[in-house]
């Protein structure tokens, strides 16, 4: 069962690829347009006369390295422990899912609460995949 995770891991990285590609086709053209000296791509404040589209892609390519990371510590802890159940299966996927609809709401639209909201539901999954990875790691042992 657990090598079944590794679905969930690849997922979780396609998405994380899937933003880097937004994060190139949003802020790439601009940048071009612009033609801005390394000097002024350093500092934030020029940064911040991106396009939003830009810099939403941008934020959320980088959110895909904060919480995911617990994600990926857990599943592949698992898939070496030889820990994991349909339950852990299932909460993993629902992670995955959360994730990719806040990065849609995140890149497009950017509504703060339904983002907010998402990533909450999310946050709530990653916990009990933790409490449930816990349980059977301590009852196998």
């Amino acid at each position: 069962m657990s090598d079944a995770l590794m679905g969930p891991v690849l997922a979780q990285v396609g998405l994380t690829l899937v933003t880097l590609l937004a994060l190139y086709a949003t802020r790439l053209p601009p940048m071009f347009a612009a033609k801005p000296s390394n000097e002024a791509m350093q500092d934030p404040q020029t940064r911040q006369l991106l396009p939003k589209t830009a810099r939403f892609a941008a934020e959320n390519y980088n959110h895909q390295f904060e919480a995911p990371v617990l994600f990926y510590a857990m599943c592949i802890g698992a898939m070496v422990a030889g820990i994991g159940s349909e339950t852990t299966l299932g909460l993993a996927w629902i992670y995955v899912g959360l994730r990719v609809v806040h990065s849609i709401i995140h890149i497009t639209y950017n509504r703060v609460m339904h983002r907010f909201t998402v990533f909450s539901l999310s946050s709530s999954i990653l916990i009990a995949l933790f409490v449930n990875l816990a349980m059977q790691y301590f009852q196998a042992g």
